[in-house]
């Protein structure tokens, strides 16, 4: 049974052949679709330079991947079983050979519950991590829980979102001069709740990565709140602090550099965005949730579409709409960010066997005036297409409402619109 796959070093036409200019691919054997009998027991994520692309495969399906594209689409592949790994390698005059290799008991998977073998994870197994210990997602001796499996690959995937833009925060915030304890990296967590993900951001940043930082957290429950300050009191976190309040409260002495927002409700991420762009934010990343706005628009005038409108078929059936409507919802959240000066990416936070609410945005702020032409094209273009959804739909949208006429340089250095 194959437990694992992954691509590399693709083929010149790999756009041809697959689409897209792929750098990488991997698919990984979901142990609990087996166990539950479903067809669907692969998930596969591939990699382009900027994006990453995911969907579930059956097992013929991968087989089928595997006999296209292995040694071809991409010259090197390298399968692991339960008991061999097999690499195929096309050297350079096109020749197609396979390896096999037998894994002893020490080196074959470790059988967790998610199907996949052992990575480096940023916060390793094994090594005990007092918040993660106190919250138990790990026990003292650093052994992550089973139930707890799925959270501490979330935490760590969240990390590597963090990890991938760091270098561009500091060069953008300091100027390359980096951060310090005079000038220390700010990051304001917006609706952190329990903050799982406030404790890994500032754990990895100051005690791995040895970033001087600064978080601030706040939520509305005055208990979770309670909760969180005591717990970076217990685990000596001077530098992570939370409060009790919303985000137009919110008045830090020094704008953030980084602002999360994670599974804020409906327009709320509209607001956090709002104010990560008016303060000059280098960097955010959001998590949406609950987008009722453009679909509760939808919903009273649906029957207006006539039925050659491309929209007729997407607003017709309950789901199908508020799917869509939460697709334009957040495409239109992009392309408001890129108007403003940002670099964008949509990619996914977590599988969507564990929620639906996967969709992550990344944004880090442009800088240079080199590009400065080209910055300004690319957020016409951005203004453009928001502009043609937003009249296609027939409806309004609350960050667009928010940041109506803010420019770009204004968003760069965190200008308010008079």
């Amino acid at each position: 049974m194959i437990l694992s796959i992954s691509f590399s070093k693709p083929a010149a036409d790999i756009e041809a052949r697959l689409g897209r200019p792929y750098k990488k691919a991997r698919i990984i054997r979901n142990a609990k679709a087996s166990l539950s009998g479903k067809t669907v027991a692969y998930e596969a994520e591939f990699f382009t330079q900027t994006q990453a692309f995911q969907q579930q495969m059956t097992e013929q399906e991968v087989q089928k991947f595997i006999e296209s594209h292995a040694g071809t689409t991409f010259k090197i592949a390298v399968e692991r079983t339960e008991t061999s790994e097999i690499t195929i390698r096309a050297n350079r005059h096109g020749a197609v050979k396979t390896f096999t290799r037998a894994l002893s008991p020490d080196n074959r998977f470790a059988g967790k519950s998610t199907g996949e073998k052992k990575k480096a994870y940023l916060l390793p197994e094994g090594v005990p991590v007092s918040f993660l210990v106190r919250l138990g997602v790990m026990t003292r001796e650093g052994k992550v829980v089973t139930s707890k499996y799925d959270k501490y690959r979330q935490i760590n995937r969240f990390l590597e979102y963090i990890r991938d833009i760091l270098g561009d925060i500091e060069r953008i915030a300091t100027g390359g001069e980096g951060f310090s304890a005079e000038r220390p990296l700010r990051i304001a967590d917006f609706g952190c709740g329990k903050s799982y993900l406030t404790f890994a951001t500032y754990y990895f940043l100051s005690v791995v990565q040895k970033v001087p930082v600064q978080i601030a957290g706040l939520d509305l429950k005055e208990s979770v709140i309670a909760d969180c300050q005591k717990l970076a009191r217990d685990c000596q976190y001077g530098g992570l602090n939370f409060a009790v309040g919303n985000i137009a409260d919110y008045a830090g002495k020094e704008a953030p550099d980084l602002i999360i927002t994670l599974h804020a409700c409906d327009t709320a991420t509209d607001f956090a965005l709002e104010y990560a762009v008016r303060r000059g934010a280098v960097a955010i990343l959001s998590v949406p949730c609950c987008q009722h706005e453009i679909n509760n628009a939808l919903s009273v005038r649906y029957k207006d579409f006539a039925d050659d409108s491309p929209f007729a078929s997407l607003t017709r059936h309950g789901i199908l709409r508020e799917r869509f409507a939460a697709l334009a919802t957040d495409a239109i959240r992009a392309e408001l960010l890129e108007e403003q000066g940002y670099s964008v990416q949509l990619l996914e936070f977590i599988d969507m066997s564990h929620t639906p609410k996967n969709l992550l945005i990344r944004a880090v702020r442009k800088s240079g005036e080199r590009d400065g032409a080209q910055n300004s094209r690319l957020a016409a273009a951005a203004q453009s297409r928001k502009r043609a959804l937003l009249a296609a739909l027939g409806t309004q949208q609350t960050l667009d409402t928010l940041l109506d006429g803010t420019s770009a340089s204004e968003a760069a250095t965190g200008g308010v619109r008079p």
